[in-house]
C-alpha cells in the first residue's frame, strides 16, 4: 500500500488522488526521496513531497503531469510502528508544486506541498446569517458540507445564545475563517487532525490540554534515552491578562474586569510564571457580563505558555509517534524542567534514500517545576 520506507520497524505509507485517495502507484513511491510533516497545535498542518525525476523519451519529466501528484489532490501519509495499526501523520491537499532542473544526472527535483483538510473550507468567501443560533450550532451545520472528506466534528457548546432582537450572527468570509472567528470569541480553538485513514476530527472547543500523557522523550538516561538534543527557555512577558471596564446596565455603572489567575486546565508546572502584562478589552462596553467573562477568561487561557522546549527524537529509539496538542513527558533535563509539557508542534523528517527518520518536537507549559513525581517512560 504505498510503501514507502521500511526499517528498524518503522513503515510509512503514502495514499494520493482525489476526494478518496488510492495507493501512491510504484513510480511515485520509488521517486519519493524526502517527506516532512508538520503538525501544530498553533496553525495548519502542512507536509511536502520530493521526488528526484528525470526526463522520458518525450523530453518531459513524466512525474509533472501524473496524476497523482496533480494540484488539489489529496494526500494522506501515515507510519506503522512495530506491529501497531497505521497512525496518519497527515491527511491533506496539494496546493502547490516546484520543479527543480538540474544539469547534474539525478539531481533534478520535483516537490509537491500542501496543508491539511481545512484547505477546502477556505477556498469560498460567503454572505449569510444565522439568526436565533449559537455558535456551536452554526459550527455543526457549516461542517455538514464537508462530509466527503470523513469529517467527524466534536463542537463542544457555547454559552451564548443570540437573540434575534439584539443581534444575528453574520458570515461575511470563508468557512473557515468564520469558524475561527467564532472559536476566538468564545476561547476555543479549531482544528481537524487525522483519526485513521480517511477519517478526521474537526474540533471546536476550549485547548484543555487533556488526555492521556504520551511516552516520556527523555535524555541522558542510558539506553533509555531517544532524543538526541533538548533546549528550555522561560519568558516573563508571554502571559497575558485582560484589563478594562464594562457597563452593568442593571446598577447603571461601570465595573472593572475581574483580575483572572493563569488558566491552563489542567496544569502542568509547580511555579506558574505570574502575568506581567494586560491587554484592554476594548469593546467591553457593548457586551453583557457574560460575553465579557468569555472574553476574559479566552485571553488568560490562550495566551503564551511561557516556559517552551524543542527536542530532536529518534523515531525508532522512541518507538511511537508523537502527536500535538496533548501531554508529554519530559525526564533527564533537571527538576526546573522535567515532567509534564504541553506538545504544541512536531515535524516529521523523513529521509527514504537515507532510511532516517526523526521528530521535531516543541513543547510548552506555564512555568517551572513539575506537578508530577515520575512520567511515564518509552
Amino acid at each position: 500500500m504505498g510503501l514507502l520506507l521500511d526499517r528498524g520497524g518503522v513503515r510509512l505509507m503514502l495514499l494520493m488522488g482525489k476526494t478518496v485517495p488510492l495507493p501512491a502507484p510504484s513510480e511515485v513511491v520509488e521517486a519519493l526521496a524526502q517527506v516532512q510533516v508538520t503538525r501544530d497545535a498553533g496553525g495548519r498542518d502542512g507536509f511536502s513531497l520530493t521526488f528526484n525525476v528525470g526526463k522520458d523519451k518525450t523530453l518531459e519529466y513524466a512525474l509533472l503531469n501524473a496524476f497523482s501528484t496533480a494540484l488539489m489532490n489529496r494526500v494522506i501519509i501515515a507510519a506503522v510502528i512495530g506491529v501497531s495499526v497505521p497512525e496518519v501523520l497527515i491527511d491533506g491537499i496539494i496546493t502547490m508544486q516546484q520543479h527543480s532542473p538540474s544539469r547534474e544526472p539525478g539531481a533534478s527535483t520535483f516537490t509537491v506541498t500542501g496543508t491539511d483538510l481545512t484547505t477546502m473550507l477556505d477556498l469560498k468567501e460567503k454572505n449569510a446569517s444565522y439568526p436565533n443560533q449559537p455558535d456551536f450550532i452554526i459550527v455543526t451545520t457549516l461542517l455538514l458540507n464537508y462530509a466527503m472528506f470523513g469529517l467527524v466534528p466534536k463542537i463542544l457548546p457555547t454559552t451564548d445564545i443570540p437573540i434575534e432582537t439584539d443581534k444575528i450572527p453574520r458570515q461575511a468570509e470563508t468557512d473557515l475563517k468564520f469558524i475561527r472567528r467564532m472559536a476566538q470569541r468564545n476561547g476555543y480553538i479549531f482544528f481537524i487532525e487525522p483519526v485513521t485513514l480517511l477519517v478526521n476530527q474537526a474540533y471546536f472547543g476550549p485547548d484543555t490540554r487533556l488526555g492521556l500523557p504520551q511516552a516520556a522523550l527523555s535524555l541522558d538516561s542510558g539506553s533509555n534515552s531517544n532524543v538526541t538534543s533538548m533546549s528550555f527557555s522561560q519568558d516573563a512577558l508571554a502571559p497575558v491578562g485582560p484589563d478594562g471596564d464594562y457597563f452593568l446596565a442593571l446598577a447603571k455603572t461601570d465595573l472593572p474586569i475581574p483580575t483572572l489567575p493563569s488558566l491552563k486546565l489542567p496544569p502542568f508546572a509547580l511555579n506558574p510564571t505570574p502575568i506581567s502584562r494586560t491587554t484592554i478589552l476594548r469593546d467591553a462596553g457593548n457586551k453583557s457580563p457574560a460575553e465579557v467573562l468569555n472574553a476574559a477568561l479566552a485571553t488568560v487561557s490562550t495566551s503564551p505558555d511561557s516556559v517552551t522546549g524543542n527536542a530532536q527524537v529518534d523515531t525508532a529509539k522512541y518507538g511511537g509517534i508523537v502527536k500535538p496538542r496533548l501531554p508529554i513527558g519530559v525526564r533527564g533535563v533537571g527538576l526546573s524542567y522535567d515532567g509534564l509539557y504541553y506538545v504544541r508542534k512536531v515535524s516529521h523528517k523523513i529521509d527514504v534514500r537515507k532510511f532516517t527518520y526523526t521528530q521535531d518536537v516543541s513543547l510548552s507549559r506555564e512555568g517551572t517545576g513539575s506537578l508530577v513525581p515520575v512520567v511515564a517512560p518509552s
